[in-house]
This record gives C-alpha cells, sequence and structure tokens, in this order.
C-alpha cells in the first residue's frame, strides 16, 4: 500500500507560478511511477505529468509542456510539480498517483487531491 498526501495548492494570479507536493509512505518509493492528473469543475480527470521512475524518463499532457516539470526526491519520497506561466484554464484540484508499473494511464494509488486557483 502507498498513501499519498499532496500539498502546495492555492490561488495565484495568471502567469505565476506554484510548486506542487505529494508525500509518499513506503520504503520502495524509488521503485514506484509517479503522475500527476488534474480534474477541473465539469470535467473528466486528466492526464498532467508523469515520471516513470527509473531512468527518470518524464512525460507531458501537451497542454503543459514547456510550463510543468515533474520531479522526484527519493530521499525524501517527494514528487513535485513545478508549474509556471500558470494559466486560468489551470484552474483543478491536482491529484498525485503511484503506480508499480506506469502512472499514465489508471495508477493504482491516488492522493486526495489539493485545490490550485489561477485567477485572470
Amino acid at each position: 500500500q502507498v498513501q499519498l498526501v499532496e500539498s502546495g495548492g492555492g490561488l495565484v494570479q495568471a502567469g505565476g507560478s506554484l510548486r506542487l507536493s505529494c508525500a509518499a509512505s513506503g520504503r520502495t518509493f524509488s521503485s514506484y511511477a509517479m503522475g500527476w492528473f488534474r480534474q477541473a469543475p465539469g470535467k473528466e480527470r486528466e492526464f498532467v505529468a508523469a515520471d516513470s521512475g527509473s531512468g527518470g524518463r518524464t512525460t507531458y499532457a501537451d497542454s503543459v509542456k514547456g510550463r510543468f516539470t515533474i520531479s522526484r526526491d527519493n530521499a525524501k519520497n517527494t514528487v513535485y510539480l513545478q508549474m509556471n506561466s500558470l494559466k486560468p484554464e489551470d484552474t483543478a484540484v491536482y491529484y498525485c498517483a503511484a503506480d508499480r508499473i506506469q502512472a499514465r494511464s489508471n495508477p493504482d494509488y491516488w492522493g486526495r487531491g489539493t485545490q490550485v486557483t489561477v485567477s485572470s
């Protein structure tokens, strides 16, 4: 079992930055693929970014490529999402996710989410 707790959400103006953190329980964090997803009001949850965990391969949704960066600190059991040049359409609840294999689609473990609101 992996427990995930997100933090770092908040209200920011368009063009600003936020860094989300996700603290994970467990002794084998480094072996997990980690990901970030988001869900805006009235929309389905969508993939944002993922880190493979092995080899450090990262992937991003086209909508955030060049603006968001996923990273991890295995010593701290934490994955981050640095969000720059934020836009109002980035407003959503952001969820951290983990999986033994890959974290881009239907990962096994989810956090409860943290709200990000970008004002225009």
